[in-house]
């Protein structure tokens, strides 16, 4: 680091020194100097560690959480907060106070010869105050709380609420604590003052004291309308941050069915109802910053008509002193008193949204642990569980087996059978009503929907275990990846983004498989990690890695691969959740006979087939020696250096409101300031008031109207941009834009102009008047002028920088946390919370050291300016003593009077200033995302003919295809032709370019080489032309929150009648009927509250729906059970018979009966043709992935209808329950 590590406990004989901030002066050197970069930041306290104030607050809710169960009550999160920190508040309380006394006291009373000395002292000590009362850390329990949330807790929140509590209302806390004190401060303030006006002027003084009183009233009613209108905003601001991390997550899905302008609308509305709230509430700050300008006015004014018609004599002495006393209620009671209202009330709400996420419900263990010496096992007896507990219908009902060592359990069923539910109820997410499951040993886990997070695959892989070469090559190996790795540019150690680009679905599952393998645990759950790879895949993993590496472990395979069930030592079927059948094959002649609904006694079973002989995994290394931190990359963004750019001012204003506008602004201002001049004019004072409540209001308005205007632009433009920028950039980064920038143009940016603008009018007018006054007081107040505005620009140098810093380091925060909501369920199988609880410190703790710098940056002008103006008056005082000859006392005390006055303004409206142009990069960053990368145009003037295309054909071309500029060729020199109403399928091994082929077709990236479709070149006519006249089954099924019908049809451009017939030909009707709001069902985020194959399944409906000449299937039935497929299938081919059917598949069945098979490699197409020639011609690759599967399958595979029957009939009857065990024996065991 450049700079000396500077957050250091502060001695006592070096607190003055700490106090100016001469710590931070090499700070501002490097600024000056270059752009600051992260490693010039300075660590944080250990005791102001996220960790550690996170862990305290906790250790207090804990608390509060048992002492509310124990008396039946609601527990309290601001009781907990006041027990955590009210010692450490009460005392920086008491300098808020002196502060207030002194600093505007001994102003009044000018006595002291030691003024400079004691201004100072004063002054230093209070800037403390800024950064102790900011060290309230609620990010910690609400991260810790998103860890152990249950699954039907998953279903009352999303990430964008989460996002929201952390970005939005969080920050309410750092808000309050500056301005908590002044509740109190302020009125007892007021009762001083009240004292003081009686002793030199009596009763009158009651009468301005009564309009403050009501002032303060009316304020306090505020309070009201604040807490009201913050509670709507921040449902509405919940809405609107899950609408875009969901646009964001499944943008793929939402380009490549043309629903841009869907989405653009839905969260344009939202905005616009968030908005009018927010809005509303800025009208009552206006009120509150206008009363701050005209009210002391008001207060003196009713003063002296009070004490004229009392016919009471007052002096020019006592003039002076009623003037100085009520400029010192002035911050106080009618600035900081109303704001402590404001911010109170809105923290009262943030307070009540933070515990209602806190009091979720928690994930806990169902399962009883057993003895650590005892034997490792799974034994589930007579489970029944319900992922809701307000439902009627079991998750689960009545299972029961038993599983060893060196077993391999198959658990096999028809989609939504509850398959993965059964996992779930092992690693102890499922809630049991009944029953029991005991688990003893270590779990490793792959989810049926791989997750990675952000870093190499070599972090992924090991996730936390320590690197051992010999052993990490026998996982790979194992896995399959050997190969994979070889094609990626570095390796193993190539950064995997965000969303786990550039690996393949199939890539990710045996990252996700590799990473359990490699963990050698004793227990291994494994949802259907099969179902993403191609067949040759497929079989290597069963061999090598299930029957091989895992062969003395406890293994439970969900799996839909009916072909490996021969070689498991149990098998389990599923059907609506509670009918199943248990087998032993080691004795063929017990049959048994299950009774729905009812539990069945486990036979003993017996060990795995004999394979052959292969070594286990070496190096299994004790749990407890062998771990270490995981590695997670999230890369800091780029950002601007230099000063805020002026054409970023002028479309920041310009976007809320016409040139005029702004002109009437400007004029008003300069009324409303020239009308201030004069205090004891009614008139004149009511129109000030007038003018000053309309500058208020209209600043408000332009300032809201342009947040509005640029939010909206932001997201046209983000929904405009290729899809390789949300491949570049994480999550968390872009939702840091939406939330907490817009938050701060929403916030606090027309807050801090409206007291810039108002302060810096107000400072030349008192400039002028003590010139006008005393013109020898032009030769101080120029120079001081000059001072402030070099120590300004020295201190932006700087300061602009930390708060850049501020804005990119709170980007990790949000993509650590969604992806750790993403990965929830594999997180903790690992137990590997606490792992991930530190990472998560260790971006808030990056994110600490740049906003405790930005706050300390900023005491940092405070001090300096407020060391300055103390000179100043100092210098005008005994200037004015000196001249005492020269100038009558009128004049003197007139000068003296704004002078103390200009001592706070002045440096006021620097620090406003400098305040601004920071609160300025919030708008220069969305600015920069109005600016984006954008794609082809989504439509041209000259379009396709409605009915295009007509029949369907597809002619590609020496097609290039690349996903970057500067990205490795996916896709090289493609040539075929498919001609019109043909059915292809397209297979390859995984990562081969299939779904890159598809992304071509839809221009997800620009493509090199011609595409046709009937004739038209694809490049030559909008996006949306020729997105919308294709339909596309995704293999990563992404589904919205919102109802079902929702879902299916976002356009609302079907019938009820048609939605049913697609859910029909999907084989879904009968499970959406069931659903309690059968089409008007709300989903959770991501239709959690779904199987991954029904989750499919409605992703083709919705396709089908669409009833496109152009078809394509990109393995959308991969986790779909084989009955299920081929009826699929079947219907496919009858709806759309007279359509063009483009079927990627891993499954060669999926594709076998297609007029056409195109076989990829490496992102070449390797052969075409006819499957029957294909599969004739030993030499051909299809005929060589048809090896892969076994000699059984090839050798029937050629005679597909015969084929066709005997599985379809097989199937029915493994689900109908036909002949259940004859057909098992006589398919698994043939003789």
């Amino acid at each position: 680091m450049t700079c000396t590590r500077c957050f250091q406990k502060i001695a006592p004989s070096t607190l003055e020194k700490s106090c100016k901030g001469e710590w931070l002066n090499p700070l501002f050197k490097i600024g000056h100097k270059r752009k600051l970069e992260p490693d010039d930041m300075y660590s944080v306290l250990p005791e102001d560690r996220s960790q550690h104030l996170g862990e305290e607050l906790q250790g207090y809710w804990d608390q509060e959480v048992k002492r509310a169960q124990k008396d039946a009550q609601e527990p309290s999160l601001m009781k907990a907060v006041i027990k955590c920190y009210w010692k450490s508040y009460l005392i920086w309380g008491m300098f808020t106070f002196l502060e207030v006394k002194d600093f505007h006291t001994v102003h009044c009373f000018l006595v002291y010869v030691s003024l400079p000395q004691n201004t100072c002292s004063i002054v230093l000590c209070s800037k403390m105050t800024w950064y102790h009362l900011r060290n309230l850390d609620l990010c910690l329990p609400l991260s810790f709380q998103a860890l152990r949330l249950s699954s039907s807790a998953m279903g009352k929140t999303t990430t964008g609420q989460i996002v929201n509590l952390l970005s939005n209302d969080v920050n309410r806390f750092d808000q309050v604590t500056m301005f908590l004190h002044y509740l109190w401060v302020g009125p007892l303030q007021a009762v001083a003052v009240t004292a003081l006006l009686w002793m030199e002027i009596g009763i009158s003084c009651l009468a301005g004291m009564a309009v403050l009183i009501i002032l303060l009233l009316l304020q306090s009613c505020f309070g009201k309308l604040f807490s009201s209108l913050r509670s709507k905003t921040a449902v509405l601001t919940d809405d609107r941050i899950r609408t875009m991390n969901e646009a964001i997550t499944g943008i793929r899905t939402i380009k490549m069915n043309v629903w841009e302008k869907s989405f653009i609308g839905l969260i344009t509305r939202l905005r616009r109802k968030e908005i009018s709230k927010i809005l509303k509430s800025s009208y009552l700050k206006g009120m509150n910053l206008a009363s701050f300008f005209a009210v002391s006015k008001s207060i003196i004014l009713v003063t002296f008509i009070s004490n004229e018609l009392l016919d009471n004599l007052i002096t020019g002495s006592q003039v002076f002193m009623v003037v100085m006393l009520f400029e010192a209620l002035r911050f106080s009671s009618t600035l900081y008193f109303p704001m402590a209202i404001e911010k109170v009330s809105e923290a009262i709400i943030s307070i009540q949204r933070i515990k209602n996420f806190l009091s979720l419900d928690e994930m806990s263990q169902c399962y009883a642990q057993l003895p650590p010496d005892g034997e490792i096992i799974v034994d589930v007896q007579d489970l029944t569980g319900f992922w809701e507990k307000a439902s009627e219908t079991p998750t689960l009902q009545g299972l029961s087996f038993t599983v060893r060592p060196g077993e391999l359990l198959a658990v096999v069923g028809p989609v939504g059978a509850g398959k993965s539910s059964l996992l779930s109820a092992v690693l102890g997410e499922l809630p049991l009503s009944q029953g029991k499951v005991s688990v003893h040993g270590r779990i490793a886990y792959v989810s049926q929907q791989p997750w990675v997070f952000s870093g190499t695959v070599r972090s992924n892989i090991l996730f936390g275990k320590k690197y051992e070469k010999e052993r990490y090559e026998e996982v790979i190996k194992a896995c399959a990846l050997e190969e994979d790795l070889r094609l990626l540019r570095e390796g193993d150690l190539t950064e995997i983004g965000d969303r786990g680009i550039p690996l393949s679905e199939g890539q990710k599952a045996r990252v996700s498989l590799a990473r359990a393998v490699y963990q050698d645990a004793d227990i291994y759950l494994l949802d259907d990690p099969l179902s993403t790879v191609d067949a040759g895949v497929s079989r290597h993993l069963f061999q090598q890695c299930v029957c091989q590496a895992l062969k003395e472990k406890i293994t439970i395979l969900v799996t839909h691969q009916l072909q490996y069930l021969k070689d498991a030592s149990q098998i389990l079927i599923l059907k609506d959740c509670r009918y199943f059948f248990h087998f032993d094959k080691g004795n063929k002649q017990s049959e048994p006979s299950p009774v729905p609904g009812t539990s069945t006694v486990i036979s003993e079973s017996l060990g795995r087939p004999l394979q052959s002989p292969r070594p286990l995994l070496k190096g299994a290394a004790q749990e407890e020696q062998d771990t270490e931190n995981i590695q997670v990359t999230l890369p800091l963004e780029g950002h601007l250096e230099g000063k805020v750019d002026s054409k970023t001012y002028a479309n920041y204003f310009t976007a809320g409101a016409h040139w005029s506008v702004i002109i009437f602004l400007i004029l008003v201002n300069i009324a409303a300031q020239v009308r201030k001049g004069i205090y004891l004019d009614l008139w004149l004072t009511l129109s000030t008031i007038l003018f000053g409540i309309i500058r208020s209001l209209l600043i408000f308005y332009v300032l809201a109207n342009s947040a509005q205007t640029l939010h909206n632009k932001m997201l046209e433009s983000i929904l405009r941009t290729p899809v390789l920028f949300f491949n570049r950039n994480p999550i968390g980064r872009i939702l840091n834009r939406f939330s907490k920038d817009i938050g701060h143009m929403d916030d606090l940016l027309p807050q801090t102009f409206q007291d810039f603008i108002q302060m810096f009018l107000l400072v030349i007018g008192v400039v002028g008047v003590m010139v006008a006054s005393i013109p020898w007081i032009a030769i101080l107040v120029i120079p001081l002028g000059i001072i402030f505005f070099v120590l300004r620009w020295y201190f932006l140098r700087a300061s602009r920088d930390v708060k850049r810093l501020e804005s990119t380091t709170r980007s990790p925060v949000f993509s650590h946390l969604a992806s750790s909501l993403r990965g929830l369920g594999t997180i903790r199988a690992y137990k590997a919370e606490h792992k991930f609880q530190k990472l998560f410190d260790a971006h808030q703790d990056l994110h600490s050291e740049a906003w405790f710098l930005l706050l300390m940056t900023s005491r940092w002008l405070a001090v300096y300016l407020d060391v300055i103006c103390a000179i100043f008056v100092t210098v005008v005082a005994f200037g004015a003593l000196i001249l005492t000859d020269a100038l009558n006392p009128e004049e003197v005390g007139l000068v003296l009077s704004l002078t103390i006055t200009l001592m706070g303004m002045f440096q006021w409206c620097v620090r406003q200033s400098a305040e601004a142009e920071n609160m300025m990069i919030s708008v220069e960053r969305g600015i920069e995302y109005t600016d984006l990368e954008k794609e082809a145009p989504w439509e041209y003037e000259h379009r396709p003919p409605p009915s295009w295309p007509l029949d369907g054909r597809i002619s590609i071309d020496n097609l290039k295809f690349r996903y970057s500029l500067d990205g490795p060729l996916v896709l090289k020199n493609l040539d075929t032709f498919i001609g019109s109403r043909e059915k292809h399928g397209i297979v390859g091994r995984t990562g081969a370019g299939k779904s890159s082929l598809i992304a071509a077709l839809f221009r997800l990236s620009e493509p090199e080489g011609d595409i046709k479709i009937d004739g038209i070149l694809t490049t030559s006519i909008g996006l949306h032309d020729l997105r919308k006249k294709m339909s596309v089954a995704p293999q990563e099924p992404v589904l919205f929150t919102g109802t079902m019908r929702n879902n299916l049809d976002p356009l609302n451009e079907h019938t009820n009648e048609e939605l049913w017939n697609a859910l029909e030909e999907v084989q879904l009707k009968d499970t959406i009927k069931n659903l309690p709001g059968k089409m008007n069902t709300e989903l959770a985020e991501y239709g959690l509250n779904l199987s991954v194959g029904q989750r499919q399944l409605v992703c083709l409906a919705r396709a089908i729906l669409k009833k496109n000449q152009i078809l394509i299937i990109d393995k959308a039935t991969s986790n779909v059970d084989p009955r299920t497929d081929e009826l699929i299938q079947t219907k496919i081919r009858e709806r759309f018979a007279h359509c063009t059917v483009l079927t990627i598949a891993h499954s060669l069945s999926s594709v076998i009966n297609c007029q056409g098979i195109m076989v990829l490699d490496s992102g070449r197409l390797k052969e075409t043709g006819q499957p029957n020639d294909l599969l004739q011609n030993r030499n051909s690759l299809c005929y060589k992935m048809m090896q892969q599967l076994g000699k059984d399958e090839v050798a029937v595979l050629p005679e597909r209808e015969k084929q066709d029957r005997e599985f379809l009939k097989f199937v029915s009857g493994l689900f109908d329950k036909i002949s259940i065990w004859d057909l098992i024996k006589s398919t698994l065991w043939p003789k």
